[in-house]
């Protein structure tokens, strides 16, 4: 598939991207190359290939689930200016 420049300030203008008129032309070449790649890739037989998430079949090192710090919510909100049930209460800000 080819890119001509008026494709490419269709393109430019739908997607509200400043391109130069002076660059159309290498935007169409670059923009064709990678259309011509794609077909490229579109032509390769993949009916024998499974699907894969990733490439490695590496598996996640995990950590272990365990608490590591106690829960200090009263420590904490016993030095704050205003609590009520539980909720820090702080200065409305928007009228």
């Amino acid at each position: 598939m080819s890119v001509d420049k008026e494709a490419v300030g269709r393109i430019a203008h739908l997607a509200r991207l400043g391109v130069e008129e002076t660059e159309h032309d290498n935007y169409a070449r670059n923009l064709s190359a990678i259309l011509s790649f794609v077909e490229q890739l579109d032509s390769v037989d993949t009916s024998g290939v499974a699907p894969m998430a990733h490439p490695l079949d590496a598996s996640q090192r995990l950590r272990p689930d365990e608490v590591t710090e106690t829960d200090r919510r009263e420590q904490f909100q016993a030095i704050a200016p205003r609590v009520e049930a539980g909720l820090y209460l702080v200065p409305k800000v928007i009228e």
